[in-house]
């Protein structure tokens, strides 16, 4: 009939040939919803865990866990001052601002620990960082 309005019925037969028509369909209309699952399942069969890694090194763990993951990275165990600073940053929970600034500012503090390694070891860096810094303070002096 003219004035009768449209059944979803006649709109799904209308565009069903559109590719991803329907998507945005309420749950009960869309064709997947049975095979949708939130969150999705996930089937690990965990009755043989993995071994647990061996510590070689200092690894700080958080306080919200009592146990290390069962993999982890060694390959720059905490040392020097940011070392102590990321230690210290352990002892808060992760949900305290403390924890995450603390670590922040231990990240910049290595990058400074660093740079002091380097300019140790080879004087030519030592005459490279001394030059730049003399014109980085040229620039910053200009008019």
């Amino acid at each position: 009939m003219a004035g009768e309005p449209e059944t979803s019925m006649d709109t799904a037969d209308k565009f069903a040939h559109i590719p991803g028509w329907g998507s945005d369909l309420p749950r009960e209309n869309r064709p997947a919803v049975p095979m949708e699952r939130t969150p999705p399942r996930l089937d690990v069969p965990w009755s043989d865990p993995p071994p647990q890694q061996p510590m070689t090194v200092e690894v700080l763990r958080s306080v919200e866990r009592p146990e290390h993951s069962r993999t982890f990275g060694t390959r720059l165990p905490p040392k020097g001052l940011s070392g102590a600073m990321r230690r210290a940053a352990f002892r808060h929970s992760e949900n305290d601002l403390r924890h995450w600034l603390t670590l922040v500012a231990a990240d910049r503090v290595d990058v400074a620990e660093g740079v002091c390694q380097d300019l140790k070891r080879s004087p030519v860096k030592l005459a490279a960082v001394g030059v730049g810094i003399a014109a980085l303070v040229w620039w910053l002096a200009r008019d």
